[in-house]
């Protein structure tokens, strides 16, 4: 094994998702690349031969590779994918909005869109601090910025919703650099929930506006996240990096996901300091499980996010390159895509596109 061998762990995923993996770790093999994959069992699967479904060896197959190829996993897979997030720190999780000629987009001119929503990915309302309301008023919690008294609520639940200086800055951060690294509109658009949430949300903003100062050649501007929505989808063209605490994150990006043709377009990679994992945006899709029409494109550009990462430039082009001819010929789309082409026959397509 050469000493430039790159290690990259993979775990197929749960539900559908092993159907789209599988078949773009094998194009992935075909191309002839210095990475070594390795396969730990998570979930169901590892309970049955360990005793525990986020096994130490699968803990360590993380640690030791250079990134993660992650399949969409659910229910007792997730402890991985909160490894993976909290664990290794991976703060950053950008998905990028590109139309390519062919995808199936419901907008009138499609054309040029092109621009990534970074989300905050450790921090916000996904800690997973909730509970019993009650357990707040034993506190006799009280902010002068509160809108009601929690005593007169009544029975209810709560989460709390934490924005760090540190979070906050280190992802604002990697949005303007990815801004250099793009090299198109060179802008940052900041959004949250200011003008309500301006101790928390208005704390993301002035990060935002201070590190701005020391981008002299990215232009910035912020938007109210409601307003951003709007603007979002009747004007996408105008947007280029955008960034927004974690919960807005999530939704903007499956938002931004219907503009180009829907989550089956949709990679997505989550980058710390030191450490990075790829998945597909969308979930492990259940309900078409075993029908073998599920669209591997998402996984594919995701792969392409993941070989870049990994210093393979020329390789992520070459498959890149392989999923855009697919779509401009337009043979073997599947059916979210107007076509009529199996997950295996498009996956097929592709590898053809490679060799020729």
């Amino acid at each position: 094994m050469a000493a430039t061998t790159k290690q990259v762990t993979v775990f197929n995923g749960d539900d559908a998702s092993p159907e789209v993996m599988v078949p773009v770790v094998d194009i992935l093999k075909s191309m002839d690349l210095d990475i070594e994959f390795s396969y730990p069992l998570i979930g169901t699967a590892a309970m049955a031969a360990s005793g525990a479904f986020f096994p130490a060896e699968a803990k360590a197959a993380i640690d030791n590779a250079d990134a993660t190829f992650f399949g969409s996993t659910s229910g007792d897979s997730t402890a991985a994918l909160f490894y993976l997030r909290w664990g290794k720190q991976t703060f950053a999780n950008v998905r990028p909005c590109k139309w390519m000629p062919g995808f199936n987009s419901p907008m009138a001119s499609p054309q040029g869109i092109d621009f990534a929503i970074v989300r905050e990915n450790l921090e916000d309302l996904y800690l997973g601090l909730e509970g019993d309301i009650d357990d707040l008023a034993a506190l006799n919690f009280f902010s002068p910025h509160a809108r009601a008294n929690i005593g007169d609520l009544g029975p209810g639940k709560y989460a709390i919703k934490a924005i760090t200086e540190a979070g906050s800055e280190r992802v604002i951060r990697h949005a303007f650099e990815l801004a250099r690294q793009r090299n198109g509109q060179r802008k940052v658009t900041v959004t949250c929930k200011y003008n309500m949430l301006n101790v928390s949300d208005g704390l993301f903003l002035e990060i935002g506006q201070s590190i701005a100062k020391e981008y002299s050649d990215i232009a910035f501007e912020h938007f109210i996240v409601d307003d951003f929505l709007c603007r979002m989808i009747s004007n996408p063209h105008d947007l280029d990096v955008v960034v927004m605490p974690n919960l807005y994150g999530d939704i903007m990006s499956d938002g931004s996901a219907g503009l180009i043709g829907g989550l089956g377009l949709a990679p997505s990679g989550c980058y710390g300091a030191d450490y990075a994992y790829f998945e597909s945006a969308h979930g492990t899709a259940p309900d078409i499980a075993g029908k073998n029409i599920i669209n591997p494109t998402a996984t594919l550009l995701s792969a392409v996010m993941l070989l870049e990462y990994l210093g393979f430039a020329d390789g992520a082009a070459r498959l890149g390159g392989a999923v855009k001819e697919v779509y401009a010929q337009g043979l073997a789309l599947t059916k979210d895509q107007g076509g009529n082409s199996s997950t295996t026959e498009f996956c097929q397509a592709v590898g053809d596109q490679l060799k020729a």
